[in-house]
């Protein structure tokens, strides 16, 4: 079964205050980091909406393949998303150092029916990051989305941790980048 990985990129952005697909991380905006590894495993597209029209002109300059959601909201334009797509795997823009490896875990294991959502288990979570803690383990954003229930989807890169969602969260991305050339 072929299942595409649409990266979510529409969303406020409220606590950055900007549009954080288009911010750089490294030598790129971080959409382009998780394009990239995304694109290595599978079709992929990126969802837009009238939230993000810097995202919007990145994907047309960059010819990468997207699709404009309501914008309503993050369950509302997942739900629309399944109905038009049908299941999929769903990756955030602002976690920038996502691999393919981890795209391709979710790939391998997704049977089309269960939705996965990615964790990473607490001992993996480097010290001075704040995930979202739930049920013992870190949410990490991947996800496979399917109709019916939920299990947990252990992966192994520590990194996924870290989530772009404050100016904070930015300048230690950067600095990571900075450390990882």
């Amino acid at each position: 079964m072929r299942v595409p990985i649409i990266i979510l990129a529409g969303g406020k952005s409220m606590r950055m205050g900007r549009e954080k697909p288009v911010l750089r991380v490294g030598d790129r905006p971080m959409l382009l980091r998780v394009y990239e590894a995304a694109e290595k495993v599978g079709e992929v597209l990126v969802a837009v909406s009238k939230n993000a029209p810097k995202t919007r002109e990145l994907c047309l300059k960059e010819k990468i393949p997207f699709v404009e959601t309501p914008g309503s909201g993050y369950v509302t334009d997942v739900r629309w998303l399944l109905r038009e797509f049908g299941p999929f795997i769903s990756a955030p823009a602002d976690v920038p150092f996502v691999k393919f490896s981890d795209f391709y875990a979710f790939l391998k294991t997704f049977d089309g029916r269960t939705s996965l959502t990615g964790v990473l288990p607490l001992r993996l979570v480097p010290r001075d990051l704040n995930p979202l803690i739930y049920r013992g383990y870190a949410i990490v954003g991947l996800n496979a989305v399917a109709e019916e229930g939920e299990e947990f989807f252990e992966l192994s890169n520590p990194l996924l941790a870290l989530n772009v969602n404050t100016p904070d969260d930015l300048e230690l991305a950067r600095k990571i980048a900075f450390l990882l050339k």
